[in-house]
């Protein structure tokens, strides 16, 4: 399986690495976190490093540590206009709870 992004997401990426001037894409990660377990963490690639698998969605890169690529296996990640709220939602399914708050999840 991979990681793959909405047309949402892919665009939203897009136009933040514009906006910044540069990066290869997204980089996307699990951090321990929370009283479930894990925290997602979201940041630019701008090198191609070692270790990291590289899959590309809606011809954006998503960039993805080997040592998270269990946790965040099949993942698919979208971004959501809500109102006046907007963010990324992550739809992972190896997660198996969640946190009251939402912060943070168990596989």
């Amino acid at each position: 399986m991979a990681v793959t992004l909405t047309e949402s997401a892919a665009k939203q990426i897009q136009q933040q690495l514009t906006l910044r001037g540069k990066g290869l894409g997204l980089k996307l990660g699990v951090k321990p976190s929370g009283c479930s377990g894990f925290a997602y963490t979201i940041d630019y690639a701008d090198t191609e490093e070692a270790n990291v698998d590289i899959y590309e969605s809606c011809g954006v890169k998503v960039f993805v540590s080997n040592d998270d690529v269990n946790t965040l296996d099949g993942l698919v990640l979208d971004y959501a206009k809500e109102g006046i709220n907007e963010a990324f939602k992550f739809n992972n399914p190896n997660v198996k709870g969640t946190c009251g708050c939402g912060e943070s999840f168990s596989v």
